[in-house]
């Protein structure tokens, strides 16, 4: 079977905080609508959540680092 890289991007602009579970730890299973992270925007927090059903393969931001709407957040391996 072949496999393909999908991203999971950012909904919005804000501060990127990944789950704890996914940062140093590739290989993590991911489903559709699970909340990989989360953005502070102002007072306001966003969920991240994944479109795509895979497997982790990196952290693409930092945990803290100010992000854009649409920057790549997680990187998936799906397939």
């Amino acid at each position: 079977m072949e496999s393909h890289d999908r991203l999971i991007v950012a909904p919005a602009a804000g501060v990127f905080r990944p789950d704890p579970e996914l940062v140093g730890n590739a290989g993590v299973p991911i489903q559709v609508g699970q909340v990989v992270g989360s953005l502070r925007c102002g007072a306001d927090t966003v969920a991240v959540e994944s479109v795509f059903a895979g497997t982790s393969r990196d952290i693409l931001a930092w945990r803290g680092e100010r992000v854009r709407p649409y920057q790549p957040l997680v990187w998936l391996e799906v397939g």
